[in-house]
Order: structure tokens, then C-alpha cells, then sequence
């Protein structure tokens, strides 16, 4: 028989993680809930003890359970950052070999930011506005001081907008798709000589959300996203 034709055996610890997943799909076990002893999945699936610890070390890695020493596996409850975060280095080993991915995500990031701050001028407390104005006097005072806690602060500015937005996905996607491009600032000079003109940009748009006027924000976001997207590079 051809190798093509032949069907590979799964491992068993495959099998339970199978199993296992599919009963928290299905609710058998909600989140807070302790999942069945060692002893208990040996015997309820026929298998051995290494099999049923390597798919809960597999369901650990996902984020879907914790796992603490003496104590039965315990099902977390899952949330958009701790989805994001599990493929964060796939995500990191992409971009660090393709600039077409770096590209990719900065469109990405746009596509997201210009929806972000259009629903934030639409919707923004007063407290949004202050809480935006603190960061970015923050980020004022930290110019010609310290350019990584400029670049820290320009991304909490941004953090602030996607959270206004109340949306948790939005919210996690924004936080990933800032920390990804974090990396690839090559060096300060890309940002020497860009501080001022960051500030003033960062001003504008705060200043269209405070008179939520959607298109001015939208137009002064696209205009800050379209500068900058010089300033992240494969180093």
C-alpha cells in the first residue's frame, strides 16, 4: 500500500485531549469548575497516566485550564487577550521573516484604529477625554527624556481610544497588534526628529474626540497612522 494511502495512528493523549476539549465545548464543565481527578480520566477514557497529563498540559498551553500542584485541573475562564496571546510568537516569527506580513499588519492595524476612533468620538465620556488628555500630557513629558517611555506612552494613547470603545476584542486586538509593531521600531532614529510632530497629531485627534466630531477624528487618525507607518521596519 502507497504511504499516501495509509492512515497515521493519533497518540492517545490526542484522543483525550479530544475528549477533554469537547466536553468543555459543550459546557459539561464551565469555567471555576474542576475537571475529574487523574485516576478518575484514566479510567473513564481506558488510558494511562502520561496520556491524560500531556493533552491537560496541551489544554494548559491554550490557556483553557490551570493547572496547580496537588489540585485537579481547573477550567479558566477564557478571554481575547488570552486568545491573542497564545500565538504570539507564531505571530513574532511571521513578521520577523516576511516584511509583507509587517505590511500586512500595518494595514491591519489602520483598518482597526480608523474604526476604533470614529465609535470613540461617537461615544467618549468625559472622563474618556480626560483620562486621553492625562496621556498625552504623559507622553509630553517625556520628550527629549526618554524615548522609550515616549514610544510606551504613545501606545497607551492609543490602548485608551481602542478601550473606549467597551469592545473586549477590539480592545485585545488593538493591544496585540501595538505590542507586534513595538518591535520593529530598528532604533530611537527612527523616531528622532518625529516627537513633536507625534504630539501635535496625538493633539488633533483628542481634540476631534472631545467635540465628537467622527470625521475629523477619522481624517486625523488616518493622517497620524499614514506618517507613521514609516517608522516601523524589520530591524
Amino acid at each position: 500500500m502507497s504511504d499516501a494511502l495509509k492512515i497515521s495512528r493519533r497518540k492517545l493523549s490526542d484522543e483525550v485531549f479530544d475528549r477533554l476539549y469537547a466536553m468543555l465545548l459543550n459546557g459539561d464543565y464551565a469555567p471555576g469548575d474542576h475537571l475529574p481527578s487523574e485516576r478518575e480520566l484514566m479510567e473513564r477514557f481506558g488510558v494511562g497516566r502520561p496520556a491524560i497529563r500531556e493533552a491537560m498540559q496541551s489544554l494548559e498551553r491554550l490557556g483553557l485550564v490551570s493547572i496547580q500542584h496537588g489540585q485537579r485541573p481547573k477550567v479558566t475562564m477564557p478571554t481575547a487577550d488570552g486568545m491573542l496571546s497564545q500565538i504570539e510568537l507564531t505571530a513574532m516569527h511571521m513578521l520577523s521573516n516576511s516584511p509583507q506580513s509587517l505590511e500586512h499588519l500595518k494595514e491591519a492595524r489602520a483598518f482597526f484604529e480608523l474604526g476604533m476612533v470614529a465609535r470613540a468620538a461617537r461615544t467618549a465620556s468625559e472622563q474618556d477625554v480626560v483620562q486621553l488628555e492625562e496621556l498625552l500630557e504623559r507622553q509630553r513629558s517625556e520628550l527629549n527624556r526618554d524615548i522609550g517611555a515616549f514610544i510606551k506612552a504613545d501606545m497607551s494613547f492609543h490602548s485608551a481610544i481602542a478601550e473606549i470603545t467597551g469592545n473586549p476584542i477590539f480592545i485585545a486586538i488593538s493591544h496585540a497588534m501595538l505590542n507586534w509593531l513595538a518591535n520593529f521600531h530598528a532604533s530611537v532614529l527612527h523616531w528622532k526628529g518625529s516627537e513633536h510632530i507625534t504630539l501635535e497629531e496625538h493633539a488633533r485627534i483628542l481634540d476631534a474626540i472631545r467635540q465628537n466630531d467622527e470625521a475629523a477624528a477619522v481624517r486625523e487618525m488616518r493622517a497620524h497612522l499614514d506618517r507613521a507607518r514609516s517608522l516601523y521596519q524589520l530591524s
